[in-house]
């Protein structure tokens, strides 16, 4: 082998497989970042879930504890609470009529969608619908005693 012609071929032979391993560890990174969003928008359908079932009907503090951590784009918007009754059927006027009939307290987190950074690819990453049921409690009315603050 003639050492001129082989010259830079390790240089060559580096920067295409080198190019191959940082876009391999970019993609696990933005894996690793839409797990971590799913993991807080599950947690934050959980706390709100816990918050509305011992808060009043709709208070404001249900939504602000399902944003427990700031992801981008998420917003209140991005929050419905229901109120169903035994069978699961979400009752439409929670604060009139159909108050006594609320069994179920479900929060769900809808259209939350955020921008994905891989090499090669610039999408939008559409989260699936997080939901959470918890049964009711004291729906913000204690025994005794004033409602404490939500």
């Amino acid at each position: 082998m003639n050492r001129n012609r082989q010259r830079g071929v390790t240089t060559v032979e580096f920067a295409i497989v080198g190019a191959v391993a940082i876009t391999v560890i970019f993609v696990i990174i933005e894996f690793g970042r839409i797990l971590f969003s799913l993991n807080v928008l599950e947690e934050g359908a959980r706390r709100a879930t816990r918050v509305a079932a011992v808060c009043a009907v709709q208070d404001a503090a249900i939504s602000d504890a399902a944003l427990l951590m700031t992801l981008p784009g998420l917003t209140t918007a991005n929050v419905v609470t229901e109120y169903l009754d035994d069978d699961g059927i979400v009752l439409g006027d929670p604060n009139g009529a159909d108050y006594p009939q609320i069994s179920y307290v479900r929060v769900r987190i809808v259209n939350y969608s955020f921008q994905v950074a891989m090499p090669f690819i610039a999408t939008l990453f559409t989260a699936p619908v997080v939901s959470s049921t918890l049964p009711r409690e004291s729906l913000g009315i204690p025994f005794f005693g004033a409602a404490p603050a939500c």
